[in-house]
């Protein structure tokens, strides 16, 4: 009705979020490389009049998972994880990053990968002219990706 007073809808905020390895939570920066998309089958019939391909979706891919995370004194624990890769014997673990609400009570949104292993580990950037925080940041491989809005 006129005179009503509209609520005014915003985009969520990108920083308030959570990380699960498994059971454990991680304290991180950044996580980036949550994108799926499908190969494309290009196909053209033999006696097809037409003069170009038709397009299919084919098998579906996705990223690896970057995650940053802060450097803290004794805290090691994502070396110990990438220490955990042996050839075919590594326990592949669920992954969940939530984007939570500005309470911190709630998910909004909840991304989770299954069987995730980790790929890469990259150790802190030095540099004496600067002051910013150490920060370490792992890659992790796995085989799918579901997102899901609570």
């Amino acid at each position: 009705m006129a005179g009503e007073k509209q609520e005014v809808q915003w985009p969520i905020p990108n920083f308030h979020f959570s990380v699960k390895i498994g059971d454990s939570e991680l304290a991180c920066q950044e996580v980036s490389g949550l994108d799926t998309e499908y190969d494309v089958i290009e196909y053209r019939s033999e006696n097809s009049p037409a003069f170009s391909v038709v397009k299919m979706p084919g098998l579906k891919k996705t990223s690896d998972i970057t995650i940053k995370k802060g450097v803290f004194k004794g805290d090691a624990k994502l070396y110990d994880y990438f220490k955990e890769v042996q050839m075919n014997l590594i326990e592949r673990k669920t992954v969940t990053i939530s984007l939570i609400d500005s309470d911190h009570k709630m998910p909004l949104f909840v991304w989770t990968l299954t069987n995730a292993y980790p790929k890469k580990i990259t150790g802190a950037s030095l540099n004496a002219k600067t002051n910013d925080a150490a920060i370490e940041e792992i890659v992790l491989s796995h085989e799918g990706l579901t997102m899901e809005a609570k």
